[in-house]
């Protein structure tokens, strides 16, 4: 038995597994199909195959075909305050940027569940972390302001007002829910030959984000003294910050991923942390299966663990997040769960990953966002 495992016990586990899955739901598979750039052979599937199994991916751009009546978002207040809030009030040492996307003016590439995912992180970080809502930064397609819709220019200038002025003792959170895709590398960045990236609202015109522009934004600025996390909820987002350690949680270890062109990934002595829904070759799912409203998965299960249990080590975190998720892929509750593994040959699987910019004892630190 590995003592430094002390929480949660096996009776929180299981009362929370118990309080996570609800019977009778659905889960939307967004997996991943070929029209982008540019998904290993191992990876693509037919139009008719994604048609048959009524399966809509992250990556949309795909298929026009959508099962169902896909409806229109109502517009709602704004989650971000009055803008002359930023200037008028002192800084605090608590800051975020929460980004989702729906691509709603795209029926064949929309999402359903992302709006939720952004409203789930952000009552958690300032019900259950402290964060003050003047300064966590919402851009979705629902704001009024045009300054916090998602494009690209807009989510840049957002993460460089997340790192701006960044003083000992900050703690900064990025999140993203929307779609991720993937793209040759062409730096020599990459072992698998591919740069991960992801969607703003605008992608077609102004093109993706990818994870080179992702770590020299908010990961190369940090100073001693300085935190990052950042949850990444979308496809093909396992390193998407390039970190360096990559947790391998089946084995155990760190594993060093630094670039073989030798690049310099780390930052400027803070410390960077990302929490990805699934491996850089994987999809991410959205599900109803827990309240029967569309959400991420990994956002979903992330929050509710961080509800139940705060300050969980970031061992028992991804412990729990991986049971919980292996639970609903195998419980006879989700009627999609046959047709998502014939679609993928028996192997559909999403598997979190944890890396970072340096290593740590994951089951001796805890999370506190």
């Amino acid at each position: 038995m590995d003592m430094r495992r002390s929480t949660p016990c096996s009776r929180c586990r299981q009362r929370f597994m118990a309080k996570s899955v609800t019977k009778g739901a659905d889960v939307e598979c967004l997996s991943c199909k070929p029209n982008y750039l540019p998904i290993p052979a191992d990876e693509q599937y037919s139009s008719s195959q994604q048609q048959h199994y009524g399966l809509r991916s992250r990556m949309r751009c795909f298929y026009s075909q959508i099962r169902g009546k896909v409806h229109q978002s109502t517009v709602t207040p704004s989650l971000n305050p009055d803008p002359s809030a930023f200037n008028s009030m002192k800084r605090p040492s608590k800051r975020a940027v929460l980004c989702g996307i729906t691509y709603s003016n795209w029926k064949q590439y929309r999402l359903k569940g992302t709006i939720n995912d952004v409203r789930n992180m952000r009552d958690l970080l300032i019900n259950n972390f402290g964060y003050p809502g003047p300064f966590i930064r919402v851009l979705t397609e629902e704001e009024a302001d045009p300054r916090f819709i998602p494009t690209r220019k807009n989510i840049e200038d957002s993460l460089r007002w997340l790192v701006s002025d960044i003083r000992q003792g900050d703690s900064l959170v990025f999140f993203y829910s929307g779609h991720g895709l993937r793209q040759p590398d062409f730096n020599n960045d990459e072992d698998d030959g591919f740069d991960e990236t992801i969607c703003p609202v605008d992608f077609q015109e102004a093109g993706m984000i990818v994870d080179n522009d992702l770590n020299t934004l908010i990961v190369r600025p940090l100073t001693p003294g300085v935190t990052l996390h950042a949850i990444v909820d979308a496809c093909h987002s396992g390193t998407i910050l390039d970190l360096p350690e990559v947790y391998m949680s089946e084995e155990r270890k760190w594993v060093n991923c630094s670039p073989p062109s030798g690049a310099e990934k780390r930052t400027n002595g803070g410390l960077a942390i990302s929490i990805s829904a699934c491996l850089d070759h994987q999809a991410a799912a959205d599900t109803s299966a827990f309240t029967g409203k569309m959400n991420g998965a990994l956002t979903y299960v992330l929050a509710e663990i961080l509800k139940k249990l705060p300050g969980p080590t970031y061992g028992d975190l991804f412990d729990l997040i991986n049971e919980t998720l292996n639970n609903v892929n195998q419980s006879s509750c989700l009627a999609n769960t046959r047709f998502l593994r014939r679609l993928f040959n028996s192997n559909f699987s999403q598997t979190p990953l944890l890396s970072s910019s340096a290593e740590f004892d994951v089951y001796k630190k805890h999370l506190f966002l």
